[in-house]
């Protein structure tokens, strides 16, 4: 078993998805196991990181405030508090999007020989970009993958738009191929919507995936590793009170999350097993969570979260609580097994 004394959790993000990165760190450091590690919050935006509270084994959380939090050196991941400098041994990351989603932060951490909570920086690269991944994916024999069409910032749109029409059947859905939580994603039901759709993904990233919709439930299952073997939690289902699940229906209570979801037991099991033989594929490690659509033609795989949201209403805790797990117990397992 390893032994860590100060993990830091870090949060925070040059993406949109900053503001809902901070409430899954907060979560996070609020449920790590204050009898084993002093946990340190790392509030990391455009380059500089700070501390922002920290928690020593047993004692009261120290929120520090604006003017007052200490900059991290990045030279050894480490902090000076009240002239004692703490170096970290360990760090749960909780960036969605970039750089924490992307592979940058693992990399840098990968340098400096500190173990962290996530796939590696190789891994989480190939799993943030959509295109990339799916190219992982599609080849398999256990599960299926929509077609698509990728669009980079310069193609001809018209062209794209004719290449759609030719090779796909809307509604399509239009996504940045590196972001998270519907940022820039458009549902498309005609060709006269396809261009703007286009140019909105673009303000999240130069690259675009243009995706056929598939008619279907909407599944989601995470798994992660406990003692060398790789586990699923239970299935979610999600049913959306908008066309599509949105940032809206994701974040503003316009959805139903139903677990353990309302299927049948094979279901449930074939997505567990999916999940787990897409987590060796990609050679992912720490938690993971794979979305899909369950329709009448199988199952299609849509992506994979090597950061999944981690707030107390997110997906992944709500699993967490389905398997009859406590989550702090939960959180330790990741740890130990990173």
């Amino acid at each position: 078993m390893n032994t860590y004394k100060n993990i830091a959790v870090i949060y925070g993000s040059d993406s949109s998805e900053w503001e809902v990165s901070c409430r899954s760190g907060e979560f996070t450091a609020s449920r790590l196991d204050e009898t084993r590690y002093n946990v340190y919050e790392i509030f990391a935006r455009f380059g500089r990181w700070q501390l922002v509270a920290y928690k020593k084994q047993g004692a009261m959380q120290v929120p520090l405030p604006e003017g007052a939090r200490p900059e991290i050196d990045k030279t050894d991941f480490s902090v000076t508090v009240l002239g004692e400098k703490v170096k970290f041994d360990y760090a749960f990351i909780m960036q969605h999007g970039h750089p924490g989603e992307d592979g940058l932060l693992q990399g840098y951490l990968e340098m400096l020989g500190i173990p962290f909570s996530s796939c590696g920086a190789f891994v989480s690269a190939i799993a943030f970009d959509k295109f990339a991944c799916k190219s992982y994916i599609r080849d398999v024999d256990f599960v299926k993958c929509a077609p698509d069409i990728l669009v980079r910032k310069g193609d001809d749109l018209e062209r794209v738009a004719a290449a759609v029409e030719e090779k796909l059947r809307y509604p399509v859905f239009v996504k940045p191929t590196d972001g998270g939580s519907s940022f820039g994603v458009t549902k498309v039901h005609a060709r006269a919507e396809l261009v703007d759709a286009v140019r909105f993904s673009f303000s999240e990233s130069p690259t675009a995936i243009i995706e056929q919709g598939i008619t279907g439930r909407e599944l989601t299952c995470a798994a992660y590793t406990d003692s060398g073997e790789v586990k699923s939690l239970p299935v979610i289902e999600i049913v959306s009170d908008n066309d599509w699940f949105d940032y809206d229906a994701k974040y503003n209570g316009h959805s139903r999350e139903l677990c353990p979801a309302p299927i049948s037991r094979e279901l449930s099991d074939e997505v567990q097993r999916t999940s787990q033989l897409i987590y060796r594929r990609l050679g992912c490690k720490g938690l993971v969570r794979m979305d899909y659509i369950a329709s009448e033609d199988g199952i299609f795989f849509l992506e994979v979260n090597t950061i999944p949201g981690m707030t107390n209403a997110s997906l992944v805790p709500k699993m967490v609580r389905a398997a009859g797990m406590d989550m702090t117990d939960f959180l330790n397992i990741i740890i130990e097994n990173s």
